[in-house]
């Protein structure tokens, strides 16, 4: 079976069946649609392995058309857009059941000097003194949440604690920020680490919209679900080293919340920007 890490690396380890054509697993779950991260993470690792490793992805759009069957594989179609002399483009497509559930559009340029300034770190509690979801959560909960195997591979910590009353929650602000880094070491390949951000960045980017609603764990009163997810690589950065993920959002309407979040490195440094904008329904009781 491996450790979680083991199992994040297997799952973004894709089978080539073709030229431009990949094939990726998706493991069961409890839960009715595939796990929006893994279908990204996933597109991106087909995209990557048609560009030359000289050209890192600066930026991904995506748009989640159905939601994905757990246990069925995942196609990936590969379109190589544009391989000009300093960006590439790659479309990619992915099927499941002859359905496209997800289409991604990534770039890709090659490595250049230029001005630097970013957004400064916000001031949060290292990550050494916070305790790790999972140990919240057993405390807190008497029984698992089923979506919480998706975040094995990574070890998780609020900045905050955690809101459990409604008393709690109507004085939340839309934003949330968690410490976040993979339970093992991943190796070298930069690919990979940029695949295991793109997964990560669609574990609690939602958490911005939904910390105003409702306790973030616990029973549910929404229907949630991602919509689009975009993201920006500024700097490189390793994803089995301590992130943090400033998240916040400046709109919710209409069923749908926006969210906006930032990947800071230990040192301060900007790594990764991303925008999704998610489905919130009320769940009919």
């Amino acid at each position: 079976m491996g450790s979680p890490v083991d199992q994040l690396v297997d799952l973004l380890d894709l089978e080539r069946i073709e030229v431009n054509i990949f094939r990726g697993r998706s493991p069961e779950s409890p839960l009715q649609r595939v796990f929006g991260g893994q279908v990204a993470g996933q597109a991106l690792v087909a995209a990557g392995r048609t560009v030359e490793p000289d050209r890192p992805v600066h930026s991904l759009h995506s748009y989640f058309l159905r939601p994905g069957i757990p246990g069925v594989p995942i196609v990936y179609q590969v379109e190589r857009v544009r391989d000009g002399r300093s960006f590439s483009t790659r479309r990619v497509v992915a099927v499941q059941n002859g359905r496209i559930i997800f289409n991604l559009t990534a770039s890709y340029h090659v490595g250049e000097e230029g001005a630097e300034q970013q957004a400064a770190m916000p001031d949060v509690p290292d990550p050494d003194s916070l305790r790790s979801l999972v140990d919240v959560l057993e405390s807190e909960l008497p029984v698992p949440p089923p979506n919480i195997d998706r975040r094995f591979p990574f070890d998780i910590r609020y900045t905050e604690p955690l809101r459990w009353t409604a008393e709690e929650v109507a004085a939340a602000e839309p934003r949330s920020a968690v410490w976040m880094r993979t339970q093992g070491a991943l190796g070298d390949d930069p690919l990979l680490h940029v695949c295991a951000l793109t997964y990560a960045s669609d574990l609690t980017l939602l958490d911005a919209v939904r910390v105003t609603l409702e306790p973030l764990w616990g029973p549910r009163g929404y229907d949630m679900a991602s919509l689009d997810h975009a993201v920006w690589f500024h700097r490189p950065f390793r994803a089995d080293d301590w992130l943090l993920y400033q998240q916040e959002s400046p709109s919710s309407s209409g069923g749908r919340g926006l969210a906006q979040g930032r990947f800071y490195d230990r040192s301060g440094r900007l790594v990764a920007s991303v925008v999704q904008e998610g489905l919130f329904r009320p769940l009919k009781r």
